[in-house]
């Protein structure tokens, strides 16, 4: 069985990530969050406060009202 949780930043789905023995592998869900595809994390946690750091830091850019 896959563990797997949504990953979502400013009320907007970043992506998803899912465990296996190496920790979790993000997928990215927005554009703004490509960055950040295939890339592992020790944690949900982890992967959530990263991709809050790109929006932060402007890299992840979200225009409101898209889809």
């Amino acid at each position: 069985m896959t563990t797997a949780f949504v990953i979502e930043v400013f009320n907007r789905t970043a992506g998803i990530v899912t465990a296996d023995e190496r920790g979790f592998s993000f997928f990215s869900s927005e554009r703004a969050f490509d960055s950040l595809e295939g890339q592992f994390f020790t944690s949900a946690r982890d992967a959530e406060r990263a991709a809050r750091a790109l929006v932060i830091s402007g890299g992840g850019r979200l225009r409101r009202g898209s889809v």
